[in-house]
């Protein structure tokens, strides 16, 4: 697998609700490794969210605690660029300067569009236009490198189009960036054995107390094998979760514990409760410090908006001067 190092990288982190166990191994713990060794840019995409979440109080919620959540995590706003989407002004008009260049028929083939669509979201204008918006979040602040999943290939793939058409247009302006596909983890199941997800109501949430993640545990569905009878550890709920958080040996020995017999799926519950308690765990505790702590969080929020402002205006200057876009009655510093 390549390696990322010394790029600026850019995400995107949703902030539709609480974080789960397939958020986690799907995407923010490669966010976090990124900041090893990179200019990270992290945003939390609460005008995106508009376009399904329309309560006021729900997407501030939303959106301060995902910022919460991440910092928890991990993320560390001395390495990283840490801010909301929307106190971003730049990027709402680098969204309309790339609508006026960007073919209907290419927004017409997006993926995310059509399959909301067909999940029975209302269509309106902020979701068809939603890989505009998106396109401008990445290149406002000359990102390099985007880490996707395959899924989300295309998304990339539409803001290298619109980007360069642009400069085709008006001469080279924006950096075109570079996708990278973050590897594959293996789906990460449900409690119901689907796909971990919010719209199938199967999560669990990284975040939850000791009691209701003993209550989710322990409703992983199983099939009927008695506990005497050897069974299948692959095709195994239960097995599959333990194997994110456990290390070689540990997933060794369930593994031969289930092959052999004599080891029920309540027993496998348990050492998978106590091994996702004590994983993230210490992400609980800080949790709980930043809840109490919401001064810090605002400061770190506005000290990464105004980091990403700075990097925002030196792409729009660029842009507005190559595009003929006149600022007469702009007010002096």
């Amino acid at each position: 697998m390549q390696k990322v190092k010394n790029r600026r990288v850019l995400s995107g982190i949703q902030s539709s609700g609480e974080l789960h166990i397939g958020n986690y191994f799907g995407a923010i713990r490669q966010h976090i490794d990124f900041q090893k060794e990179n200019e990270c840019v992290y945003f939390v995409a609460n005008l995106h969210a508009m376009t399904t979440i329309q309560d006021k109080k729900r997407l501030e919620r939303g959106t301060l605690q995902v910022a919460i959540d991440y910092l928890a995590l991990g993320l560390d706003p001395d390495k990283a660029t840490l801010f909301i989407q929307s106190d971003i002004p730049e990027v709402t008009e680098l969204a309309w300067i790339l609508s006026t260049v960007t073919p209907l028929g290419l927004l017409e083939r997006a993926h995310s569009y059509k399959d909301k669509i067909s999940r029975g979201i209302s269509p309106n204008h902020g979701l068809f236009a939603y890989p505009v918006l998106m396109a401008a979040d990445i290149l406002i602040y000359d990102s390099q490198i985007v880490p996707v999943g395959k899924d989300q290939k295309q998304h990339v793939e539409m803001t290298r189009d619109m980007a360069l058409k642009l400069n085709n247009i008006y001469g080279e302006t924006l950096t075109i960036p570079e996708e990278f596909i973050m590897p594959e983890v293996a789906v990460v199941p449900g409690i119901d054995g689907q796909k971990m997800s919010k719209s199938y109501g199967n999560t669990i949430d990284i975040f939850s107390d000791y009691k209701t993640l003993k209550q989710k545990i322990m409703s992983i569905v199983t099939d009927s094998t008695s506990l005497e009878a050897p069974k299948k550890p692959d095709k195994n709920t239960i097995y599959l979760l333990y194997k994110l958080f456990a290390d070689p040996d540990e997933k060794t020995a369930m593994r031969e514990k289930f092959l052999a017999g004599g080891y029920g799926y309540g027993h496998a519950k348990k050492e998978l409760l106590e091994k996702i308690s004590v994983y993230f765990q210490p992400a609980r505790e800080r949790r709980q410090r930043l809840l109490n702590e919401k001064d810090y969080v605002a400061d770190v929020l506005r000290k990464g908006a105004h980091s990403a402002r700075e990097k925002a205006e030196q792409v729009m200057s660029r842009v507005r001067h190559n595009c003929g876009l006149l600022k007469y009655g702009a007010i002096s510093k």
